[in-house]
């Protein structure tokens, strides 16, 4: 059951509620967007994550959900119509993964650069007080509010995995990234076609941070893919556009398509995806690995653990002749480490 407007609390300086705003813009979902869970009567979520979308549940009360991804699943239930989840389900499973590598490490790259360099931190530090404390409050509140924030979200660093060892991997893996992306914006407007599918929305999360609101990474795409910064403007709001039919190409097609990527995501993602779960099941507290020959370290992130066995559940459910497509697909790109346990059974 839904209400028939959508309620959504969020902030625009968060890369998971601007995915989710222009997910229900796509689709044409009626919604209302609130800014600052504090000042609404609203259930909150037993984690206090942004952002919040709130369904109604069998007793006609608002329940809240916090992760985009199974947000997403559940949107295409209840509003059937303008799917962004490929019918096919290899090409299903494929996005799935993308929307993954765009939701868990591309978030490295925007933390990364708003938290770690001085002139990207005063400037969040500044302005996503405006978001918490309302933008009529007093400078002094702000300025308040600036400092408390900033110190926390800093301090945060080690969690996604930002510190002096991982820095250049980072800001080398998003050059990659731009880099490949780019690549794939010159022969069609979206990853897998001519529509756009959750891995589409997952990427522009991040961009929007990325690539138009913090300094350095945002100097870098406008000096060097200005083509990106383009199609993150056109992302925003896609609900004029019309797709008609299955706008994928065919899974053939993709393979060849996607290969750079997919290689990208085999090379940075994959590795530390796999120490990050190990780590994790072994009980110890810091994922140590290896990233394009560059050593890696960080803190044990144990939400990534779930994400892991989430997209091994994916790929479970598909029959024998699409896992030979997947694996085909992958094999040489790194990808293919991620399902070997499955790929063997």
């Amino acid at each position: 059951m839904t209400p028939e407007l959508l309620t959504i609390i969020g902030v625009p300086a968060s890369p998971y509620t601007r995915k989710m705003l222009a997910v229900l813009r796509y689709r044409r979902i009626p919604f209302k967007f609130l800014i600052n869970q504090s000042k609404h009567n609203l259930p909150k979520p037993k984690v206090s994550l942004f952002p919040i979308l709130y369904f109604e549940d069998s007793q006609g009360q608002l329940e809240p959900f916090i992760d985009s991804t199974p947000i997403i699943r559940k949107l295409e239930i209840e509003y059937p119509g303008r799917s962004i989840i490929p019918e096919d389900p290899t090409t299903a499973f494929l996005n799935y993964l993308l929307e993954d590598y765009g939701d868990e490490w591309l978030t490295k790259a925007m933390f990364h650069y708003r938290w770690a360099y001085l002139k990207d931190a005063e400037m969040a530090g500044s302005i996503l007080p405006f978001y918490q404390g309302g933008i009529s409050q007093s400078n002094q509140n702000a300025t308040e509010l600036k400092s408390a924030f900033s110190e926390r979200q800093i301090s945060r660093l080690g969690v996604v995995g930002s510190n002096e060892t991982t820095k250049v991997i980072i800001e080398n893996s998003f050059i990659k990234f731009l880099s490949c992306f780019d690549s794939l914006l010159q022969s069609h407007p979206f990853l897998l076609g001519t529509g756009p599918r959750s891995c589409d929305f997952a990427f522009f999360g991040q961009l929007t941070q990325l690539a138009q609101f913090d300094p350095t990474p945002s100097e870098i795409v406008i000096k060097k893919f200005p083509r990106i910064h383009a199609w993150v403007s056109t992302m925003e709001d896609l609900s004029g556009l019309e797709v008609n039919g299955n706008s994928d190409l065919p899974i053939e097609k993709l393979g060849s398509r996607l290969e750079n990527l997919l290689k990208e995501v085999g090379e940075t993602y994959t590795p530390v995806m796999l120490q990050n779960e190990e780590a994790v099941n072994s009980g110890r507290r810091k994922v140590e690995t290896f990233v394009r020959g560059k050593p890696w370290t960080q803190e044990i992130f144990p939400y990534q653990a779930k994400c892991l066995n989430w997209l091994r559940i994916e790929f479970s459910k598909l029959e024998q002749p699409e896992r030979q497509k997947i694996s085909k697909m992958f094999s040489g790109t790194g990808c293919d480490l991620l399902i070997k346990k499955h790929q063997e059974e």
